[in-house]
C-alpha cells in the first residue's frame, strides 16, 4: 500500500494508533466517553499535520480549522491497555463546512490478543475559519491545500539555504 503524504492526504485515509491509558478509564472500568472524542481530535490534527497543514502553516495563511459539531456512536467498550487504531477521512463538498469521519478499531486487547472490533464511529463537521474576518472560508479544500503547498515551499527554501551554507 502506497503511503499518501502531503496535500494528497487531504482526500485519503489517515490512521494512527493509541494505547488506552489507565487514567482514561472511568468508574465502569472502560474508556471514558469524552476520551473517544480526544482520540478523534488527535487523529484529525495528525491527519492535517501529515498532509502538511500544521498550525504554523495555517497561521501563515490567516486561517485555522474549527470543529463545528461532533457525534459519536459507541459500539464496544475499550479497556486500559487496549490498542486502538483511529482512522480519519476528510469529505469535502461545495459547502463551507466539511465532514471528517473516524472509526476507532481495537486492534489488540490488553492481554496481547489481536482484535478487529470497531469500538466507535464518529462524524465531525469542521470548517476553515478566516481569523481576521471570523467567518468560514468558501473553499476549505483549496485553502488547506494552499497552506500545505506554502509550508512545503518554506521547507524547501530552508533546506536550500542549509545546503548553500555547507
Amino acid at each position: 500500500m502506497r503511503e499518501i503524504t502531503g496535500a494528497g492526504l487531504l482526500t485519503g485515509t489517515f490512521r494512527t494508533r493509541v494505547e488506552v491509558r489507565s487514567y482514561e478509564i472511568d468508574v465502569n472500568g472502560h474508556l471514558n466517553q469524552a476520551v473517544y472524542h480526544q482520540y478523534t481530535e488527535h487523529a484529525r490534527m495528525e491527519h492535517l499535520r501529515r498532509a502538511g497543514v500544521d498550525q504554523p502553516a495555517l497561521e501563515r495563511q490567516g486561517v485555522t480549522v474549527v470543529l463545528l459539531a461532533s457525534t459519536m456512536r459507541y459500539l464496544a467498550e475499550l479497556r486500559a491497555g487496549d490498542v486502538v487504531e483511529v482512522d480519519s477521512r476528510i469529505h469535502f463538498t461545495e459547502r463551507k463546512p466539511f465532514t471528517v469521519t473516524h472509526r476507532l478499531t481495537r486492534v489488540r486487547r490488553a492481554d496481547g490478543t489481536p482484535d478487529d472490533t470497531v469500538a466507535a464511529e464518529a462524524e465531525c463537521t469542521a470548517g476553515v475559519l478566516d481569523v481576521t474576518q471570523r467567518r468560514l472560508v468558501a473553499d476549505p479544500h483549496d485553502r488547506l491545500a494552499a497552506a500545505a503547498a506554502a509550508a512545503a515551499r518554506s521547507e524547501a527554501e530552508v533546506e536550500a539555504e542549509v545546503e548553500a551554507g555547507d
